[in-house]
């Protein structure tokens, strides 16, 4: 099994080019359940859960294929992907797969969209909360759909007409289940309104793609989403947005360390929230002509309280991130999670490194220490092992970091990225 190891001390200074949004890609690539047409979407990642998603895909009868790599250094850092399926072959998704990736549950839109039936594996819990369906069934519910859970799977069903269109609004915002109920809703009979719809970016990029597949779909963006439904989509070409996570974590890590580097092929307004944190922390943060420029020059680490909260709030997927640039502030800082229950687990990791940090129910204090020291931490989920990254970067010797799976699902190539801006982190295999 893969492990990272980090010597930390080194600034960093250079070029990282960001990848497309996993998040965002994912839900695309779904999308391509919805018409016989060919769906090209380019700028996709290289990453463990979206290599996992081609064979879930493959599984209900989508032909997938790969060209157009964009060379950089002579690395592949982006690639275009062909996706068509003209038949559905099979509407079940079996837990044997869908246990291995929860975003794969959000083919059951689709599924019932286009062929009036889905028999779909429940996910069951992960490593950072239960994450119920719930919201998933009772849109699909509203939308005429019927719903049994039987054996672990949902078995879900449209009228003979299809499905139709109606008014929905989440008791909590989702951003999953707003794909889900947005795709569905494309090929509904009538018009679909969504209220307090998530307003994530990676959600405005999938209204946009289909959109551009033919789609009705108006409000992206704001809490309130409109879809039109239409008879039948065609296919597209599609830009997956840059990964705003991704763009966080290394801005994070250049904080941490302290240097000047230029994130490339990104955009500040996706993370807005995030970057005037960070900001307060010490970095100074500017847009170029291709990207981000990161650089904090000696200064300390301020102590900087935050919220995590839906967009344009700051992101979950960066609280731990965030909570290790934290554990070298110059004072007490307080994180504050709502969103996921048992997002706190790469705490007692961060503490193996000399963090000191003590948790209240949803809130974690943190007390900056002025040292860090290397010592071996495993990863437990795909954004605390990125946190122990970040901590490594600024430890004394050093770190090694187990179960890095978890970090191949979500950061591609990110030893490779460091290293070209002067860090010492390399993969080693056992």
């Amino acid at each position: 099994m893969d492990r990272i190891r980090i010597v930390g001390g080194n600034e960093l200074h250079g070029v990282i080019p960001i990848s497309g949004a996993k998040n965002a890609a994912l839900p695309l690539m779904i999308a391509s359940l919805l018409t016989d047409d060919t769906l090209t979407l380019e700028n996709v990642p290289h990453l463990a859960d979206v290599e996992q998603l081609i064979r879930i895909l493959g599984n209900h009868g989508v032909d997938i294929s790969v060209n157009g790599r964009r060379e950089r250094q002579g690395e592949s850092y982006a690639r275009t992907i062909h996706f068509t399926c003209r038949n559905i072959v099979d509407t079940t998704a079996p837990y044997e797969l869908v246990s291995k990736m929860r975003a794969s549950f959000w083919v059951i839109g689709p599924l019932l969209a286009r062929e009036g039936k889905a028999r779909v594996s429940l996910p069951g819990g992960c490593a950072i909360g239960t994450r119920p369906v719930d919201l998933f069934i009772e849109g699909l519910q509203a939308l005429s759909a019927n719903i049994e859970i039987d054996s672990g799977y949902v078995n879900a069903t449209a009228p003979a007409g299809g499905l139709i269109g109606a008014r929905y609004t989440f008791p909590k915002v989702s951003v999953g289940a707003t794909h889900v109920l947005m795709m569905a809703a494309t090929l509904a009979n009538g018009t679909t309104v969504l209220g307090n719809a998530a307003r994530e970016p990676e959600v405005v990029d999938l209204a946009n793609c289909l959109n551009a597949m033919g789609a009705k779909i108006t409000g992206q963006g704001t809490a309130t989403i409109t879809i039109e439904g239409v008879r039948s989509l065609s296919g597209a070409r599609h830009r997956v947005l840059p990964d705003r996570i991704e763009t966080g974590t290394y801005a994070m890590a250049v904080a941490m360390t302290g240097g000047d580097v230029i994130l490339e092929d990104t955009d500040m307004a996706l993370l807005d929230t995030a970057l005037e944190a960070i900001r307060r922390a010490g970095a100074e943060i500017t847009p170029t002509n291709s990207g981000i420029r990161v650089v904090r020059n000696g200064a300390g680490i301020k102590p900087v309280d935050i919220v995590t909260d839906p967009f344009p709030g700051f992101p979950t997927d960066l609280q731990a991130q965030f909570m290790g640039l934290m554990t070298k502030s110059n004072g007490v800082s307080h994180i504050t999670e709502t969103i996921f229950e048992n997002r706190f687990m790469h705490v007692q990791e961060l503490a193996r490194l000399g963090a000191k940090i003590s948790l209240s129910g949803q809130t974690a204090k943190i007390e900056g220490v002025s040292r860090l020291k290397g010592a071996p931490v495993m990863a437990t989920d795909l954004r605390a092992s990125v946190s122990l990254v970040i901590a490594g970067l600024a430890a004394e010797g050093e770190t090694m970091v187990s179960r890095v799976y978890h970090l191949d699902r979500g950061f591609e190539r990110l030893e490779e990225k460091l290293t070209r801006c002067g860090a010492h982190v390399e993969r080693v295999s056992d």
